[in-house]
């Protein structure tokens, strides 16, 4: 039987055919069963004061949890979680290869090996979920993170280039390892909340030299793992350090990993500065390879590979809205699916909604940043997945 229902007799489970009294011109789509409180939210948000329901059609909550909606959804959030764990994980090998490196013991590489492949499976299944992880994390432990999170994007980049798994392990590795030479620098100098002086920048510099010694002494580490850490700095135009190697001696495994190290370094927060907005980050990378720094190719790769809004970024609607991005349009780069959260003129939380800014007349102004609108990422997550 087809009634007319008001927003207020709604729940989970009714079919909705079509509206039919509102105050704004909001057109439904297509038919569909309401899945949460949320959508009658939605629905009110724009005005819609009643619809016509075919109860006929009405699914128990039961047969609600089972569709195949609500299944993809959970799928979503297990590999979410699972990638949460590889990178948790990830952080405590990272943690203890430090703590060894300081000992001055061998490396363990079995441990390492072993997360890393993890990462890769995971990567080479849904590289979006461990993107998504990157962004949204809460980048508190800048020297255990930015050498997972390197490790990671080259996992994701050598994917994006179709290198196979075996290949992936071992750049990956050299990835994990780049920066193991830093605990051999001064905590002060590290950790310093402001620009290094000309001799603090030389010590900084010593520590590729120190994980190049540290790695080369790692029992079953293979050369091209090595080769990877050893040119994470150097740069094409023979300026880098601590080799000065110009273009034709820097291999593509060490165009890339300068490319991943620079971008995780450029958006994450240090002790002296605030990340960028991936925007930014990938305007200041392609700056640097017109400079001669990086390989302009592989740099427009990396940005295509990446997504030109990652997966777990915050970006700006025409709307005034925050949302964060959930899924790539790969068809339409610049109108991802996004879920709006935050209204910025009311400076508030909303009743999240799910858009897929292809068929919307809603758009992306700009990327932002949580601390630029005073809001904590974790808190926005928690709100996120509190609203399911």
């Amino acid at each position: 039987m087809i009634v007319e229902k008001k927003l207020t007799e709604l729940s989970a489970g009714h079919y909705i055919i079509d509206i039919v009294q509102q105050s704004g011109s909001y057109t439904l789509k297509e038919p569909g069963h309401i899945r949460s409180q949320a959508t009658i939210y939605s629905l009110q948000s724009k005005g819609v004061s009643s619809v016509l329901v075919d109860t006929d059609k009405t699914l128990a909550l039961d047969n609600l949890e089972n569709s195949s909606t609500t299944r993809t959804a959970h799928q979503v959030k297990l590999e979410l979680t699972k990638a949460q764990k590889i990178f948790n994980e990830s952080k405590s090998i990272q943690r203890q290869v430090f703590s060894n490196a300081l000992a001055g013991k061998d490396l363990d590489l079995a441990p390492i090996k072993e997360v890393t492949n993890q990462t890769i499976d995971t990567v080479f299944k849904n590289p979006d979920a461990l993107a998504c992880i990157l962004n949204i994390r809460i980048k508190d432990q800048y020297l255990l993170e930015h050498s997972v999170s390197v490790s990671i994007l080259m996992s994701i980049f050598c994917r994006h280039l179709n290198f196979d798994k075996q290949l992936t392990e071992q750049l990956a590795i050299g990835a994990f390892l780049h920066d193991v030479g830093k605990i051999k620098v001064p905590d002060e100098i590290l950790n310093k909340p402001a620009r290094l002086t000309k001799e603090e920048f030389e010590i900084m510099k010593s520590h590729a030299k120190h994980s190049i010694d540290i790695i080369s002494e790692t029992p079953g580490i293979s050369e091209l793992s090595l080769e990877v850490a050893a040119l994470h700095h150097e740069k094409l135009n023979g300026q880098g350090y601590p080799f000065q190697l110009s273009s034709k001696d820097i291999s593509k495994y060490g165009r890339m990993i300068s490319i991943c190290d620079i971008f995780d370094a450029l958006t994450a927060d240090r002790c002296y500065k605030d990340g960028y907005s991936h925007i930014k980050a990938f305007n200041i990378l392609r700056s640097l390879a017109q400079n001669g720094e990086l390989d302009s190719q592989l740099v427009d790769s990396f940005i295509q590979c990446m997504g030109v809004y990652p997966i777990g970024s915050l970006v700006e609607l025409n709307s005034h809205r925050l949302a964060i991005v959930e899924e790539r349009n790969n068809g339409d780069p610049i109108r991802p699916k996004v879920r709006a959260f935050y209204n910025v003129d009311h400076r508030r939380y909303t009743m999240t909604e799910d858009l897929d800014l292809s068929d919307e007349k809603d758009y992306i102004v700009k990327g932002v940043r949580a601390d630029e609108f005073d809001l904590d990422m974790n808190k926005i997550v928690e709100f996120l997945m509190m609203q399911g």
